[in-house]
């Protein structure tokens, strides 16, 4: 049974948002495929339209809604055959880390731009050198005189062409322990020494602007830093939570789509005069996928309510990246497999979600990672 206490305003919420995508999404989906971007009039639209960073306060613009309508988000836009309007990394994801660590300046000169989509954000930690462990960038902060000199290079960055506000994590070069040397600044587009790269060419998620970003001799007013000097591993740490669980019910909901478009596919397709759909293997197939996802939906359901709950569940949420991710990259594969040789034809969904679903289990941290951390806590 389902766990998530959605209400008669979650469910308009949904329908309305359901409405959006039908208009603004599906039918320019395979358009932003081929131009490998998402046109920023659509993060304008959605955002005028309420869809953008639901859970910011009233007070800097936006609903002050509950993480089900982040939830009801993730799980439309996850059936819309295409993965790279990447909006639950901007509200879900980015957009946090100014609501929980910015200044009340900072909030009010950045949040409302967010939830319009005038703003567009992205998040940088990753660095050519260090993927998953944080603490070994080599990209530095100075602070001196009022200001921040930023020197480095940040890649595999989400939205990072459309993005005109960066989270930036970057080191004190001063200080030796890495986990206090980190801090994290708000770096808008068109600062000098701030500089795009071009799209990265990606195997999926075509229509993800993904891009490094460089930064040489790059100023920034000290009043940009977030949080306390030496805190950004801290913040990282502690927003990873949600961005694991976003990442685990995004899959979930991928996976869904997935199984539910094949099962459609094997009962309309016939082999011989017979529906697929009425093979023993195929119904096996389809019973052992609908199992893994009916016990992911659980498990991903109960930690959305110990997440609202602000109950401490990383180890919880690391295991569940990993199941799902690891799960929906099999219901993928698995479901191609039932297809056969259509599932190979570009204008077959599967193939692009295929595609998409690979990187799932590398980004928020690989999956070996998440493993450590689940180790970890069992004081292994």
């Amino acid at each position: 049974m389902p766990i998530l206490p959605f209400t008669p305003a979650h469910e308009d919420f949904r329908s309305r948002f359901q409405s959006f995508l039908e208009r603004e999404v599906i039918p320019n989906a395979d358009i932003w495929e081929a131009e490998h971007i998402v046109p920023r009039s659509a993060w304008g639209k959605m955002g005028q339209e309420g869809f953008l960073c639901p859970c910011v306060s009233t007070a800097y613009g936006g609903m002050g809604g509950d993480f089900l309508y982040s939830v009801i988000c993730m799980e439309e836009m996850a059936k819309t055959n295409q993965n790279g309007f990447l909006a639950l990394l901007h509200s879900d994801i980015v957009v946090p880390y100014i609501e929980a660590y910015g200044s009340e300046e900072q909030k009010k000169k950045y949040l409302p731009g967010c939830v319009s989509g005038d703003k567009i954000t992205a998040v940088a930690m990753t660095e050519p050198d260090a993927g998953s462990d944080l603490a070994s960038m080599t990209c530095t902060a100075e602070e001196k005189d009022g200001e921040v000199i930023v020197n480095g290079a940040k890649t595999f960055i989400s939205n990072g062409i459309n993005c005109d506000l960066v989270v930036l994590a970057a080191k004190n070069p001063e200080i030796e322990n890495p986990h206090k040397a980190i801090s994290l600044y708000l770096v808008e587009e068109g600062t000098p020494g701030f500089k795009k790269g071009n799209k990265l060419d990606k195997m999926g998620m075509h229509s993800q602007d993904t891009a490094e970003l460089f930064f040489t001799n790059c100023r920034i007013p000290l009043d940009n830093r977030m949080g306390e000097k030496g805190a950004g591993f801290i913040m990282l740490m502690q927003k990873l939570q949600q961005e694991r669980l976003v990442c685990s019910v995004w899959g979930l909901a991928i996976a869904e789509h997935m199984l539910a478009w094949t099962v459609d596919y094997c009962r309309r397709t016939q082999v011989s005069g017979t529906p697929l759909s009425r093979s023993q293997a195929v119904q096996f197939a389809f019973a052992e996928m609908a199992t893994e996802i009916r016990m992911s939906r659980a498990f991903n359901e109960q930690l959305v309510m110990d997440h609202m709950a602000k109950k401490d569940v990383v180890m919880e949420t690391s295991m569940a990246k990993y199941q799902t991710s690891d799960m929906a990259n099999r219901v993928a594969g698995r479901c191609m497999d039932l297809i056969g040789s259509f599932a190979g034809d570009e204008s077959c969904p599967l193939s692009r979600k295929w595609r998409d679903l690979r990187i799932l289990s590398i980004f928020a941290g690989t999956n070996e990672i998440m493993k450590g951390i689940i180790a970890k806590s069992m004081k292994l």
